[in-house]
């Protein structure tokens, strides 16, 4: 479908989107400037998230802990100004809605006001005062439950989460809560294949899985994963899709290389005077 002819995707339309009912899985892909944001738009995808995992794909932190509400906005705003048909997410990141409802009702306010359509946050029922105020605001909330990295220190490191028979009610509980609360989406991240497929059969609304098997509602991926720009760390769960990585190296050596060797510019790649103008100055052969 041509891009100008693509509806824009809404957060009711994502919420409406269940393979049990016989719906085509959703895509997420992250995305953190308009250059990106128009890519995942043009390639179809349902949902933009402007993830705070630009804190070490684009800003070159160790984890998500680093970035603030300002840096989302900042990142959102430039995603939003592409207008994609993609619906944009953004994510509130770590203390952003933790000490209190109202403060995190104003950071939820302050993306949107960015330019997101809805928002993200991590976290199960701990986190329903927060869900609910921010739905009764009228905002969109997508869950994140699993591996949640802002939660990197409690869990001890990037660990898969829901192994032990306990941990993975748990982690249905959570979901069911966060439904009941207006979620219209949860992201699971981290989890086995059958912990994920329970948690997809317990609840109404959409899941997204990112290690999380194939048995989600949809799925998500980190731009610079995909395309193989980010090669610090790659997950299992990451299957790359292009290496832009290694062509972009190649071709920025290239550029490097024909400086150096003075082959660029060429004559065609430069500006000229008129013959008379250059004789005017002195100056011949310009």
């Amino acid at each position: 479908m041509a891009e100008n002819a693509r509806k824009k995707v809404t957060a009711p339309a994502v919420r409406s989107r269940l393979r049990s009912e016989g719906a085509e899985p959703l895509v997420m892909i992250t995305a953190y400037d308009a250059p990106s944001a128009r890519q995942v738009s043009a390639a179809g995808a349902d949902m933009i998230l402007v993830g705070d995992s630009l804190a070490m794909v684009v800003l070159g932190y160790d984890d998500t802990l680093q970035v603030t509400v300002d840096d989302m906005a900042h990142h959102t705003a430039a995603v939003a100004r592409a207008k994609p048909h993609s619906l944009i997410v953004g994510d509130l990141p770590w203390m952003s809605y933790h000490v209190s409802v109202e403060e995190t009702v104003r950071n939820a306010a302050t993306l949107i006001r960015a330019g997101a359509e809805a928002v993200k946050l991590e976290g199960g029922r701990k986190r329903l005062p927060m869900i609910e105020a921010i739905v009764d605001a009228e905002i969109p909330v997508c869950g994140h439950l699993g591996l949640t990295p802002q939660s990197v220190h409690a869990m001890g490191g990037f660990k898969v989460q829901g192994k032990k028979a306990d941990a993975a009610m748990e982690l249905v509980e959570d979901a069911k809560a966060l439904a009941h609360a207006g979620c219209f989406a949860i992201v699971l991240e981290g989890i086995p294949v059958r912990v994920a497929e329970m948690v997809t059969k317990a609840i109404d609304i959409p899941t997204i899985g990112i290690g999380a098997g194939p048995d989600c509602d949809g799925q998500v991926l980190v731009y610079h994963d995909i395309l193989a720009i980010e090669d610090r760390f790659v997950p299992k769960f990451v299957r790359r899709y292009g290496d832009i990585g290694t062509a972009s190296v190649d071709a920025l050596s290239a550029f490097v290389a024909d400086v150096r060797g003075q082959a660029f510019p060429n004559d065609d790649e430069s500006y000229h005077m008129a013959d008379d103008q250059a004789d005017a100055l002195g100056l011949y052969g310009s």
